[in-house]
This record gives structure tokens, sequence and C-alpha cells, in this order.
């Protein structure tokens, strides 16, 4: 792990100083995530010395958690995405949305579980939620709708097919393998209070904290900074086996969009929030309990990340992890590896200029042994593609994912489009037919 250089920790310090200061937090821990983990970090206000160990309430970082459970479970074959709930936890009013509805708040339920406010009441079972069909609240699939109620669904899925906790899951099957010992359901000391704040004087109330039961996987997590900056590197791609490079990349790449947002865009993956900020995805979770406030994000393009734990309700600018990337972006720019040559997955004589009708692409070999295809010197359908069976490619992302891409000297199949070496190529098979220009 490298430690940030003086001058960027004088600058990561101050603006962690300003924001505990406007935002009036009793409590607030910085830190930068690099190289697998805690390059910085700092603590300001009423903070417990090592900073670094003082647990604070994560909120809805836990359903980052709770997606790594069930993505686990997928990889097992032990479900699929598509399954309904209604397969491995019969009797909801929502049991037709499936389980990749519910990972991407896609299942149109609703937002929060019935009866009373709980996130600030003891919890209870499924059954004691009383669950009833006004608790799907939207179409399947029709838009983005962020559901903590959908992750204690989730949860409760996990539960039953591992036959054990959803806490102990967690606990054995991601934090533990992470390294993250720190990370508990319930608070264990050193742990911060959790404060209101009164909004018109300088003054704070303390606020309650309790057992979440059935809610529990979406949002009770504790954690302390060098646990979270843990889970940074695991968004950054340093999984430690808990899951595949495959089903991370999967787990970031956006589904739902926030609708809502209105500073560049906002989106949803399988238990991650996609966001572009200023040229740059970002990739991570906020969070939000009574008396807590926390975020994480991470820049996988620059392998940096960042996080802020704060015991306050409100106050805190969430933009604060979102300005540390970029102040260290912007002191210490990543170096990137040398270019270096590298064999062709597929003959040259493949690779260069194919047309789509007169719609000029170009078919080029990037690192890690994938291709791309792309429009030429104009916007065009632009994909990457991985190896598949029998020579085949398969595309990984844009508007040709999980299509198959055919090689051939005379013309390119993708997706029963051809494309040609020449512009509509008589030799080639074009469906229709060819004409003389003119």
């Amino acid at each position: 792990m490298t430690d940030v250089l003086p001058a960027t920790a004088r600058t990561l310090y101050a603006r962690t100083a300003r924001a505990q200061r406007d935002g009036r937090v009793p409590g607030l821990v910085a830190g930068v995530v690099r190289d697998g983990g805690l390059a910085w970090s700092a603590a300001r206000g009423d903070v417990a010395e090592p900073h670094r160990d003082v647990q604070y309430r994560l909120g809805s970082i836990t359903k980052t958690v709770t997606a790594i459970t069930v993505l686990r479970l997928r990889d097992e074959g032990l479900l699929d995405l598509g399954d309904p709930l209604e397969h491995h936890v019969p009797g909801t009013p929502l049991g037709d949305r499936t389980l990749g509805q519910l990972l991407s708040h896609m299942a149109g339920a609703t937002s929060e579980s019935p009866g009373t406010w709980w996130e600030r009441a003891p919890g209870t079972s499924l059954d004691g939620l009383g669950l009833s069909p006004a608790d799907a609240v939207l179409p399947a699939a029709r838009r983005f709708h962020y559901s903590n109620l959908g992750f204690g669904l989730l949860g409760e899925l996990v539960a039953r097919v591992r036959g054990r906790a959803w806490s102990d899951v967690a606990r054995d099957e991601v934090l533990l393998p992470l390294g993250m010992t720190r990370t508990t359901p319930r608070p264990v000391p050193p742990a911060a209070q959790g404060w209101a704040v009164h909004p018109w004087a300088d003054v704070r109330q303390p606020e309650p904290e309790h057992d979440a039961v059935v809610m529990a996987p979406a949002g009770q997590l504790w954690a302390s900074a060098a646990d979270l900056a843990r889970l940074g590197a695991f968004l950054i791609g340093d999984t430690g086996e808990v899951l595949a490079p495959a089903t991370l990349e999967e787990m970031v790449l956006p589904s739902g969009v926030d609708s809502g947002d209105t500073v560049g865009w906002s989106s949803y993956g399988l238990g991650v929030q996609v966001r572009r900020v200023e040229g740059a995805t970002l990739v991570g979770h906020g969070g939000s309990m009574p008396g807590f406030l926390a975020g994480l994000w991470v820049d996988r393009d620059e392998a940096t990340g960042a996080l802020a734990l704060a015991n306050t309700t409100s106050g805190l600018d969430g933009g604060l992890p979102a300005a540390l990337i970029a102040d260290v972006k912007a002191a210490e720019p990543t170096v990137v590896g040398a270019w270096a040559p590298a064999p062709s997955p597929v003959p040259l004589e493949l690779l260069g200029p194919w047309y789509w009708g007169p719609s000029p692409y170009a078919l080029r070999a990037i690192p890690g042994g994938l291709l791309h295809l792309g429009g030429l010197g104009r916007p065009g359908r632009a994909s990457r593609f991985r190896p598949g069976p029998d020579g085949t490619w398969i595309g990984m992302d844009g508007y040709f994912a999980g299509e198959t891409l055919r090689l051939d000297p005379v013309a390119l199949n993708l997706a029963t489009f051809v494309f040609t070496r020449t512009p509509y190529d008589p030799a080639a098979p074009v469906p229709g037919g060819t004409c003389e220009w003119r």
C-alpha cells in the first residue's frame, strides 16, 4: 500500500475538516483507498483513536454485501437471476418479480417495509411484516425505484437457500474471507454513538440502534474505516476469490437508471450505484441510518477510491468521497503501464476496416486478448468481444452485448448483420442483394 504524498495529505485533510465543520458533524472519518487498503485517512471532531478501527453504521452500503451473497449462490448454480422470487421465497406479493430485478431496484417493490418506520424501531420477521399487494407499487421492469424492502427479501432468500441467517452467511462467505473482521451486524466497541444535530442550534441528541431482523440486509452492518477500505479494494478489482472477476464486472454494469439524478447520470448495477461525476465513472454506495451517514466510491479506471463515515443523521456533504478521489487524481495522477507488443488473437488480415452497409467500422485487437468493433471516423455501435466457443466471439458490452460474432475473410456475421470489406461487397452474402454504385 502506497501512502499519499504529504502535500496531497494536506489537501485531503483540509477538505475533510471543512466538511466536518460545515456539516456540523460530531465525528467524521475519511479515507483514500489505493493498493488494497487505506493510503490515507484522517478523523475530525469527536473520534476515538485509532480512528481506522472505530465502527460506524454503514446503512445501505450493506446492500453491496447482500448482493455479493446472492451472486455467490448464482455462481454456484443454486439459483438464476431470472428466477421469480416465488421459486425461493414463496407467498409474497412480489413473487413474480425476478431476483435480478430486486438486485437492480427494477422490481417495483415499495421503497420501505410496511408498518412501523423500520429504521427507528425493532425489526420483525418476514411474516411479521404482513406484506400485501399494496407493497408492489410499480410494474416489474418498468422503471428504477429504490427499495429497501427488496433487499430485505433478498436477504431472506439467502437465508433460506443456505439454511442459515443472512448475517452468518455474509460473515463467513464475504466479510471474513476479505479480512473485514471489524464488520458486524451490531456495534462492537470501539463504535461511534449516533447523533441527530438540531437544524437551528448546535445541540444534539442520541439516535436509536436496534436489530432490524428481516430488513437487516438492507442497511444494518457496522464497519471500521479499515474494513470499508477493503470493500473498496474489492470493488476496484481485488475480489479475494469471494467472487469471480467476471461476476464483479456484472455487478458494476449499469442496469436501472435513476432518473431523479440531475447531475451527470446515476444508475444502479447489482447492489452498487454507478455514477458519472465530472468525466469519471464512480462505483460504490451511499448509506444512511438514524445517527449515521456513510459513503464508499471508487474510480476503477484510476484504481482509487475514497470513503466517509459520519455519526450524524444529516448534514454531511454526500459528495465528499468523490471530491477526495478528484483531489488525489489531480495531485497524483496515475502513471499507466508502458505499452508493449502482444500477439493478435486473430489473423491480422481480419482486422482493420469493415463496412455495415455504407457505414465504416474498424475491428481492432485490444489488450487482454479481446477484440473491439466500433465506428471508424464517426460514431457507431461499439462493443468489446471475448473469445467464445468454436472460434466465435461474444459481445461484452454496448449494443452487441451477449451477441455472437463470427469471423470470415469475406464477411463478419454479427446478430444477422453482415459486415463486408467494401460497402455492400457483391462477393459477400448480403441479404437483399447488392446493386452497382451510380
